[in-house]
């Protein structure tokens, strides 16, 4: 089953759900902020990126900069702040069985259906 990790109030993930439905895809829609995220659930999609945790920062998000920003953390940190705060989360992130990418640019998710 695709998955898409979609925030409705973000316009890039908005744009990438539109790529979808114009393809008429089976997916299911996962709003990660009101079903916040496991650290499992998170660390998987991290693995199908192929990407570090931090490379999945909104790093210009205030909490960020706030909190964590000026902080040397781990992996195992990076993720913890995450699933703390599920903004932080880049999006939109598109899971396709084993792979996964994020939409940014929002083609980018053509990329994997």
């Amino acid at each position: 089953m695709i998955k898409l990790y979609h925030n409705p109030r973000c316009s890039k993930s908005r744009e990438g759900l539109a790529i979808l439905k114009d393809r008429n895809l089976d997916f299911e829609i996962v709003e990660y902020l009101k079903a916040p995220l496991t650290k499992e659930e998170l660390s998987d999609i991290i693995k199908k990126l192929n990407i570090a945790p931090i490379d999945l920062v909104r790093k210009n998000e205030s909490i960020w900069k706030e909190k964590y920003k000026s902080q040397n953390l781990d992996n195992e940190q990076v993720l913890n702040a995450m699933v703390e705060h599920p903004k932080l989360i880049e999006r939109p992130i598109l899971v396709n069985e084993n792979l996964a990418v994020v939409g940014r640019p929002p083609e980018q998710l053509i990329s994997i259906i």
